[in-house]
């Protein structure tokens, strides 16, 4: 199951938020992502909680991007993802890396960016995504990042279309500090492959 953006409806919940970013501690409430699914290569059901997530297709691939679908609550969820051609940093090891654009139409949610970081983010800090000149604050819990706002990442997937690469700066609990590049070769057909598995 792919992890959801915090609704700012949930903000008086929280006992803590970022101030750079408010809605940032609503994340806690949201299921992490679950890697494997990315790849789409787990076969039959996947349970997340208690939300049932049906096996993924893998739609297409588009040179650095891959095209997925599957079914979870009788909602069409479609996305693409794509690993870093280049991860730097001190460390010594490190889990999945990726980046994400999820489409769930029967939610309103189009064009959804976020980061899987591969390491738990230290707390409150911001990840800086860079496409060219233009750069983004995207809020971080766990090992997840996303984009503020639909505003945020209906920019954010205009330069993905438009740039050639895309540069991830993040910190993580141990204070690391990695920057990973992402190919968008492939970006745009990926884009229309899940637009139009979703009916969009």
């Amino acid at each position: 199951m792919l992890a959801l953006r915090p609704s700012k409806t949930l903000q008086t919940t929280t006992r803590k938020m970022s101030k750079r970013h408010p809605i940032a501690a609503l994340a806690a409430f949201v299921p992490r992502l679950f890697l494997g699914l990315f790849l789409g290569l787990l076969p039959g059901l996947l349970l997340a909680g208690p939300v049932a997530a049906q096996a993924i297709e893998r739609i297409s691939d588009h040179q650095a991007w891959s095209a997925f679908r599957y079914k979870e609550d009788g909602e069409t969820v479609c996305y693409m993802a794509s690993t870093p051609k280049q991860a730097e940093g001190d460390y010594t090891s490190r889990g999945d890396v990726f980046a994400i654009v999820t489409h769930r139409p029967a939610s309103n949610r189009i064009g959804e960016v976020s980061i899987n970081a591969g390491y738990t983010y230290k707390t409150e800090s911001a990840v800086r995504l860079k496409i060219g000149s233009k750069n983004w604050d995207l809020f971080t819990n766990g090992a997840s990042a996303w984009a503020p706002t639909a505003v945020d990442d209906k920019a954010i997937v205009k330069s993905m279309r438009a740039g050639s690469s895309m540069t991830v700066k993040g910190t993580s609990s141990r204070g690391t500090l990695t920057t990973d590049t992402y190919s968008l070769l492939g970006f745009s057909k990926a884009l229309g492959a899940i637009n139009k598995a979703c009916g969009l």
